[in-house]
């Protein structure tokens, strides 16, 4: 019984030890079972955390974020095209697409994780997430079908001037109703059905055009017309398959732009391409475009042409601003362009700024608001250094910034001047018009070099000529008043020389009033703030048979007729005081009357390069030649005598 007993502890203890065992072992597993949980938990949440700061990142930003570590460069592109994250449920104007089988495998693979250890293992453990709610499911990067029989045109246009939105003029119902708005809270969020895909947006001048993402396509073009979204999504797809087929390697962020054109043959549609890291615009073929050159001679420089194609670039973010982010770059460089247009006006006679000095102060405080808006998506402030950079751009093509040419003057031209005399009969005009002819003439030519208007100093022009006119109705007024009390004084009436003196006076006054008031009308038009107009009408001007002194005519006929109406009017006087009045008034008289007709002719003659102390020299200068040239035929004839 001792050694049964001895046994029996013995496999007590035994089997004690075995259960400590055994319990340690397992409770050792259990606990690393649960840290390895807990570390899992742990990376899956930081993961999560990850995705959705980055998710709110992207949402905020208007560029794609690829990878968290590099900075993406400043761009006016259109974000990337990207489906809508499906927490947000339906919204109008957007369409969703499915999440594919791929994409789910990552979110599952996100949420889920295996437990092992040694010599166990466990199940893996998937959190459930609730459905994704998705409505309208539409493949927005699928144009609609083109129908068959649809024959598409594509034409190479530039946006400015041949994308005609300020020119469709679309009428509307010219009906009164009034509008019934519905109880409750008043939805103003609803936007016009358009076809799949396409989005649509407003400019900030009120225009209605419509965005398609996924094939970064914008136009004018009515896309909720059935007929017109089919054939622009076909137009779209040909666009792209012609770029491919010239083997044109193009950045995702190229936008294209389509404009429908119909004319009396038919429909066509117009494209171009705009490069948002090159900021031109460029096509699939080869393309000569008279709007591009803007009637621009000797451009024969890929780096002078490309002046005109970022102009156009910036033209088309002009007209399509939205959805756009505003480098803080472009806003930086416009305000160096405005601060170094504002210097040169101030410290030179001859600054090529398109803009005049209150204007450009103007332009400057306008400028440093910007600055606010840099990297954010606000289409008023894109569309403002769009439109403020573009015809910067348009004025360094039209000077041939960085050529050997380059204009440095606004009074400069550069090209050849024809050598052609000045005509005799306008020397002869220029006198008769007492130099004010010349003085135009001068003018003109500096407002219109080369063919191009200079805006600034045209509306300075007119302003100095509308000044001028305003002063001459006064004077001639005057003097219409003075000629005709002259024709009431009773001496007068019986002296015929001073009666059609004075009557020749009074005709050149009504003259002078009514040229003055013609060409004041006629400057208040829209010749006044239209460049345009302007250069239109001085292009219509120059191909007079006088050419633009036909114009300078014209200017200084107020001037002209005006000192000819007090000449005709001083002759009147004369006559009447030298037949009238007795010897002590005429030898009073005379000498004053001398003196000023010295002055004024001194001051005529001056303004026509005609001076006495030049007429003495060269009169000095042919007597002495004359004297030489006597010598010299009595000394041949004494020679020729002697000899003989």
């Amino acid at each position: 019984m001792i050694e049964h007993g001895r046994y029996i502890r013995m496999f007590i203890s035994w089997l004690r030890r075995i259960l400590k065992t055994a319990a340690f072992h397992s409770y050792k597993s259990l606990i690393y079972v649960l840290l390895r949980l807990i570390r899992h938990s742990r990376s899956v949440f930081n993961r999560r955390e990850g995705d959705f700061q980055q998710r709110s990142g992207s949402a905020l930003s208007s560029q794609p974020v690829i990878n968290q570590d590099e900075t993406p460069s400043a761009t006016l592109a259109v974000p990337l095209f990207k489906v809508p994250p499906q927490s947000q449920g339906c919204q109008p104007g957007m369409s969703l697409q499915s999440p594919t089988g791929g994409e789910l495998n990552a979110r599952l693979n996100n949420v889920a994780y295996n437990t092992q250890s040694t010599g166990m293992s466990s199940a893996p453990l998937i959190l459930s997430m609730p459905e994704p709610s998705v409505c309208n499911l539409v493949d927005a990067g699928t144009p609609l079908p083109a129908a068959p029989g649809h024959v598409i045109t594509l034409v190479p246009i530039v946006p400015g001037p041949q994308v005609r939105r300020y020119d469709r003029h679309i009428p509307v119902k010219n009906a009164y109703k009034a509008f019934k708005v519905e109880k409750g809270p008043f939805n103003c969020s609803e936007m016009p059905a358009t076809a799949a895909g396409w989005e649509p947006l407003t400019h900030p001048e009120g225009a209605l055009f419509f965005y398609y993402p996924k094939q970064r396509a914008f136009t004018d073009a009515d896309v909720r017309d059935p007929k017109i979204a089919t054939k622009i999504g076909e137009a779209i797809e040909k666009a792209y398959r012609e770029m491919h087929k010239e083997n044109i390697c193009i950045h995702p962020l190229v936008e294209l732009v389509l404009e429908l054109i119909k004319t009396d043959d038919g429909e066509t549609w117009g494209y171009y391409f705009a490069d948002h890291d090159g900021r031109v615009v460029f096509w699939f073929e080869d393309h000569t475009s008279d709007p591009l050159m803007n009637k621009i001679r000797g451009v024969e420089c890929k780096s002078h042409i490309r002046y005109a194609l970022e102009s156009q670039y910036w033209r088309h973010v002009e007209l399509f601003p939205n959805k756009r982010s505003l480098p803080e770059d472009v806003v930086v460089k416009l305000k160096e362009i405005v601060m170094f247009a504002q210097a040169e006006n101030i410290t030179s006679e001859t600054c090529l700024a398109p803009f005049a000095s209150d204007e450009v102060a103007s332009m400057l405080g306008l400028v440093d608001s910007l600055i606010d808006s840099a990297n954010k998506e606000r289409e008023h402030s894109v569309w403002i250094v769009a439109r403020f950079t573009r015809i910067f751009c348009n004025a360094k093509f039209v000077n041939f910034c960085g050529q050997l040419g380059a204009r440095l003057g606004v009074d400069q031209s550069l090209y050849e001047k024809p050598n052609v005399h000045s005509k005799g009969i306008l020397r002869v005009m220029n006198v008769f018009l007492f130099g004010s002819f010349d003085a135009q003439s001068k003018g003109i030519h500096k407002i219109w070099v080369d063919e191009t208007i200079v805006h600034p100093r045209w509306k300075n022009f007119i302003d100095r000529l509308t000044a001028e006119w305003n002063g001459y109705t006064i004077y001639s007024t005057v003097m219409l008043a003075v000629d005709i009390s002259l024709l009431t004084v009773q001496s007068v009436q019986t002296q015929m020389a001073a009666t059609l003196l004075t009557y020749l006076s009074t005709l050149c006054v009504i003259g002078s009033l009514v040229v003055s008031l013609v060409l004041a009308g006629q400057v208040n038009d829209s010749r006044r703030s239209s460049a345009e107009e302007v250069a239109s009408f001085m292009s219509g001007m120059s191909r007079s048979m006088l050419g633009l002194e036909s114009l300078a005519l014209m200017l200084s006929l107020p001037f002209a007729l005006l000192i000819w109406a007090m000449v005709f009017f001083a002759g009147a006087l004369s006559v009447l005081i030298f037949r009238t009045a007795d010897v002590v008034v005429v030898s009073t008289a005379s000498p004053i009357w001398f003196a000023m007709f010295c002055l004024a002719m001194w001051l005529i003659l001056a303004a026509n390069n005609f001076h006495i102390s030049h007429c003495i020299s060269h009169c000095v200068s042919h007597i002495s030649h004359l004297r030489y040239w006597i010598i010299g035929q009595v000394s041949q004839v004494t020679d020729f005598s002697t000899n003989v």
